[in-house]
């Protein structure tokens, strides 16, 4: 864990480097529920370069501190082996990225990694007692169904009642020789998710390609 003090003002700001603008299509629906829900804990899964990661801090530092935990393994998934990503890279951006979210924060950013899967890392948050902790949850990893399934029922338990979780990838699916896989895609897994919790959950936003869902009971 790692915590920077509010930036100083007249500090010339760098830029953030991205290869790609695979957050941009979605950062206005994100800056909406972001104002609505106004998080001060918030975990995603998937950090990749930070884009999210420096979207949570651009928009919502200047009305607290926040409290983030990034889970990757930014060893990359089997698409990006297949790629060619070069995931060291991909690493060294994240944390150049975040270093200047986090340095020109006007409240202070505690942010935390738990590199591994998230199997295991989100399984000791939850035995660390972080039970309902999160006020917003991201799900971002793995886009093999059973993993996503996964991802969200123990995202679900760290997510506090009245929290959001949200969902990348809900239409993404792989263009396979043999057509479309339904273990290699999240729209399976996300659907099972939501019906398995119909109860418990409100939908908050569903654009093509993300999907909001506000938790209203444990």
């Amino acid at each position: 864990m790692s915590q920077l003090e509010p930036s100083e003002a007249g500090k010339q700001r760098p830029a953030y480097v991205q290869t790609n603008n695979w957050f941009e299509t979605v950062r206005a629906d994100w800056a909406r529920i972001l104002g609505n829900v106004n998080p001060r804990t918030y975990l995603e899964v998937g950090s990749f370069e930070g884009a999210s990661t420096c979207c949570v801090i651009d928009q919502l530092s200047s009305k607290h501190a926040l409290d983030i935990h990034c889970v990757d393994t930014w060893d990359g998934g089997i698409e990006h082996k297949e790629w060619g990503f070069d995931m060291q890279s991909v690493e060294g951006r994240f944390a150049h990225n975040t270093d200047i979210a986090r340095q020109f924060a006007p409240n202070a950013v505690s942010l935390t990694l738990h590199k591994g899967t998230s199997d295991i890392q989100m399984s000791k948050l939850v035995a660390e007692g972080r039970g309902g902790f999160f006020d917003f949850v991201y799900i971002d990893g793995s886009h093999q169904a059973p993993d996503v399934l996964l991802d969200a029922c123990l995202g679900f338990k760290l997510l506090k009642v009245g929290g959001v979780l949200a969902f990348d990838d809900y239409a993404w699916f792989e263009r396979l020789p043999y057509g479309k896989d339904p273990l290699r895609c999240p729209k399976p897994a996300i659907d099972a998710f939501v019906n398995m919790n119909w109860r418990k959950l409100d939908m908050v936003r569903a654009p093509l390609y993300q999907l909001f869902i506000r938790k209203n009971a444990d």
